[in-house]
């Protein structure tokens, strides 16, 4: 081998090598881009800015752990009924049987359902809490969410805690039928047995908040805050298009329209989420 095919093969070599161990180096999930300005940003920049984009403050979907993270002081999260989980009451079957659906849900996000309850506290006031998932199913409110958040909301009328309930829900779950919609009364009633006892309950409506979670619990509150630019209905946009056969506005069914026609009482960013709640407890609990 002559003097310079060896050098080009070292070369080559030495390249191969270079490629391999930067692909080593290189971690996942490095960069993510806005889906709203195409502002391209370290993941770790977005994190501690609670997911929201520095840029043009779009919301980012945030998951029940990272809510806990952001929301409360810290250690005081102290989770609820947290082993409650769905059986197949009706036998359900789509493309994939509903026991293997709940079975890769538990295993693709490490919960045992779509809500998550518990105690925590805000500055050192107490409250009761649940914080529904978006991942599990769509945050579908199932027999399973109905009764954890039925029993968060009689522990918090026993204990004399003030209430706040985070949304996000595609509504109902279909593979429960009926039983899926008895939720809705249920939590309801529960409800109002805390509104007689003089406790104040907010909800926090994040993107998307529809369905029967709109129909029920979410518009129940004392106060109801929104995330900014957070889609909130009951029916789909299409749906009631072709109903009243017109065409709604473009900010249809978002946060910022339904403060606009008063359905709701504050649009409040994440990162000011955890004090704005601190002003209305300390002012509800008259704490100076």
């Amino acid at each position: 081998m002559s003097l310079s095919d060896w050098l080009a093969e070292r070369k080559n070599f030495l390249l191969k090598n270079d490629k391999e161990q930067d692909k080593k180096i290189i971690p996942t999930n490095l960069w993510i881009k806005c889906s709203k300005c195409n502002f391209l940003m370290y993941y770790k920049v977005l994190d501690q800015n609670l997911k929201v984009c520095p840029v043009c403050a779009y919301h980012f979907p945030a998951s029940s752990q990272d809510r806990v993270q952001y929301l409360f002081d810290s250690d005081s999260w102290k989770p609820l009924n947290s082993n409650l989980s769905s059986t197949d009451p009706l036998g359900f079957a789509d493309r994939k049987l509903y026991s293997r659906r709940l079975i890769d849900m538990k295993v693709k996000t490490g919960l045992y359902d779509a809500v998550q309850t518990g105690i925590a506290s805000i500055n050192n006031i107490s409250i009761a809490c649940g914080i529904m998932d978006f991942r599990f199913m769509g945050g579908s409110m199932g027999s399973v969410v109905g009764e954890k958040l039925t029993r968060l909301i009689e522990h918090a009328t026993f204990a004399r805690l003030p209430l706040i309930i985070i949304c996000a829900s595609g509504g109902a779950r279909m593979q429960e039928g009926m039983l899926s919609l008895m939720q809705m009364a249920k939590i309801s009633s529960s409800l109002y047995k805390h509104s007689q006892a003089s406790l104040p309950y907010f909800t926090v409506l994040t993107s998307p908040t529809t369905g029967g979670v709109t129909a029920s619990f979410a518009m129940l509150g004392d106060i109801i805050i929104a995330e900014p630019g957070a889609v909130i209905a009951f029916a789909g946009r299409r749906v009631i298009e072709q109903t009243i056969k017109e065409d709604l506005p473009d900010n249809f069914q978002t946060s910022e329209y339904l403060f606009k026609h008063g359905f709701i009482d504050l649009i409040v960013s994440r990162t000011e989420l955890r004090n704005n709640l601190y002003k209305l407890l300390s002012l509800y609990l008259n704490v100076s």
